[in-house]
């Protein structure tokens, strides 16, 4: 367990009395952390509340998942809504990257013999739209698409895209498996653990499955890299709770590596999948990847995520991946972390 010995340190204004929080429904550091109780118990001697944005009325959360508009939020989450959130001018700072892998396959009908990546030029691909600020669903089934026509050198421009308009109160990947089971479309993109169950349920096979390649750059999505942002404002006033923050989620990195079953549990209570849906979509070791990093290539991998939704018109302006990204608070939350362990072993 996290030890939780606090440095001193000096803010430069009065502290906020709560810090947000929020993530995607997969697998995260910060689900880990909320889920042990360590946010609340690392900021509670400083009398402030940690909250998730997820569990907030709907006054309080509004659309600050997307938007990242609440400057006392960090939120590790898709890469589409916080690359949006930048291209809008709004102040935020990317200080960590994940990658985990979380299965993506574009399935097709049982019995269609559409086996490999080449047997896609032609067919007519489920491309979702969803009626909100930025549709990342449609984004990442284009995004899944490419990387799926990519390997046997063929372009989205090779196929025919098909728009699958949501389902009212659908859930997740409804509409575009729906397609398939009906004939209106040949393939759909999927990922994820409920995905994994949707798929199965509806009897789909898999044409390609992008998690064989050895090669990430098919494989960039939403997902991979997952980013983690905070607001400017928040880092400018009070840098060492952005550390401390981030402080907790190396030890939650570091937890899960060797609590496989417990980060198993976590994963079904956040992604709201079964057992069989978290085993499907998360491949065996899974729970030793959610370290954060700014390594050279994982912002290289973010940059080409941004390059592909700017130029499919999902950015409002390009985003500077390099210049976007603050290591200074990764770097002393390391520092701070060794420190801590350097006084538990006394």
């Amino acid at each position: 367990m996290p030890s939780h010995a606090r440095t001193a340190v000096q803010a430069t204004s009065q502290a906020p009395d709560t810090l947000w929080f929020t993530r995607c429904p997969v697998p995260t550091a910060t689900g880990i952390a909320a889920d042990q109780g360590w946010l609340a118990r690392e900021f509670a001697p400083d009398g402030i509340t940690v909250r998730s944005l997820q569990e907030a009325p709907p006054e309080a959360a509004a659309d600050h998942h997307y938007t990242h508009a609440l400057t006392g939020l960090f939120r590790e989450g898709g890469n589409v809504p916080a690359l949006w959130a930048r291209s809008r001018g709004e102040r935020t700072r990317l200080i960590g990257l994940t990658w985990i892998e979380e299965r993506q396959v574009v399935l097709v009908r049982s019995g269609s013999g559409i086996i490999g990546p080449g047997q896609l030029r032609g067919l007519r691909l489920a491309v979702p739209r969803h009626g909100i600020g930025i549709d990342f669903w449609r984004a990442m089934a284009l995004a899944g698409l490419h990387g799926a026509l990519s390997l046997a050198g063929l372009t989205l421009e090779d196929a025919e895209l098909v728009d699958v308009p949501a389902l009212p109160g659908g859930g997740q990947w409804a509409a575009e498996l729906a397609a398939l089971r009906d004939g209106t479309v040949d393939a759909v993109y999927v990922k994820g653990a409920l995905a994994v169950e949707a798929a199965r349920r509806i009897g789909a096979e898999v044409a390609v499955e992008l998690d064989t390649v050895p090669e990430r750059r098919t494989r960039v999505n939403n997902g991979t890299p997952r980013p983690i942002t905070v607001h400017q404002r928040l880092l400018d006033d009070h840098p060492e709770l952005v550390a401390r923050f981030l402080t907790v989620l190396l030890e939650a990195a570091d937890w899960a590596a060797d609590h496989p079953a417990e980060v198993g549990r976590i994963l079904q209570a956040e992604t709201g999948a079964g057992a069989e849906g978290v085993t499907g979509a998360y491949a065996a070791g899974s729970h030793r990847t959610l370290h954060l990093d700014l390594s050279g290539e994982r912002l290289d991998l973010l940059a080409q995520q941004e390059r592909f939704l700017h130029r499919h018109g999902f950015l409002d302006a390009p985003v500077d991946v390099r210049a976007w990204t603050d290591p200074e608070p990764l770097r002393v939350a390391r520092e701070l972390l060794e420190r801590r362990r350097a006084a538990a072993r006394g």
